[in-house]
């Protein structure tokens, strides 16, 4: 899959395929990523709806979000609005879950503008259907070329629940329209 957002078109980044006979490819972007837990913690678990970073000011619904054309990670529709990878880890459960926003729109900075002035520490709550609320703390962040996409760093498995924020960053391009690099910020869930 290749996370696509919308002021960022061009974006190249993949992830990885849900099926594969390569042990160097069994990894996944969706579905659960502990082998040894129950499949019924998959039905118990509950959608996130809000995503809010204090430090940035960002408090946003979420939107949901899917594989469109050629295999990519559909940009939220609104640029005010995040969105969560719905066939991705859910947030709380072990693995990366993953959100995606836009950093501006054609006319002004969008839901992620501030992102990349993150660091270590932040919090990171994400709020899910029934209510509650998880907090995460954001470890580290990268920004990398689009062609160079971390894909086994943002969409590996881990061994505890984690989430990944992720956005466009780096140079604007104006002949082409987009940004050159993704920022990816990680975060982990706080016991």
């Amino acid at each position: 899959m290749t996370l696509l957002l919308g002021a960022c078109a061009s974006t190249e980044t993949t992830a990885p395929t849900p099926a594969s006979d390569s042990p160097a490819e069994s990894f996944s972007a969706g579905g659960l990523q502990d082998p040894a837990a129950p499949e019924e913690a998959d039905a118990a678990a509950l959608p996130p709806v809000r995503v809010q970073i204090p430090a940035i000011g960002v408090d946003s619904a979420l939107e949901s979000l899917a594989l469109g054309e050629g295999g990519r990670l559909q940009a939220p529709v609104d640029y005010d609005l995040a969105g969560w990878y719905t066939d991705g880890v859910l947030p709380g459960q072990v693995g990366p879950a993953i959100i995606a926003g836009h950093v501006d729109s054609p006319s002004a900075p969008a839901v992620f503008a501030q992102i990349g002035s993150l660091v270590p520490g932040d919090e990171v709550i994400v709020t899910l259907s029934d209510g509650s609320a998880l907090t995460f703390a954001v470890s580290d962040s990268i920004q990398s070329a689009k062609a160079e996409f971390p894909t086994a760093a943002v969409y590996s498995n881990v061994p505890t629940p984690e989430l990944r924020l992720i956005t466009c960053g780096g140079t604007f391009d104006s002949s082409t329209g987009h940004y050159l690099d993704n920022l990816i910020v990680f975060a982990e869930l706080r016991a």
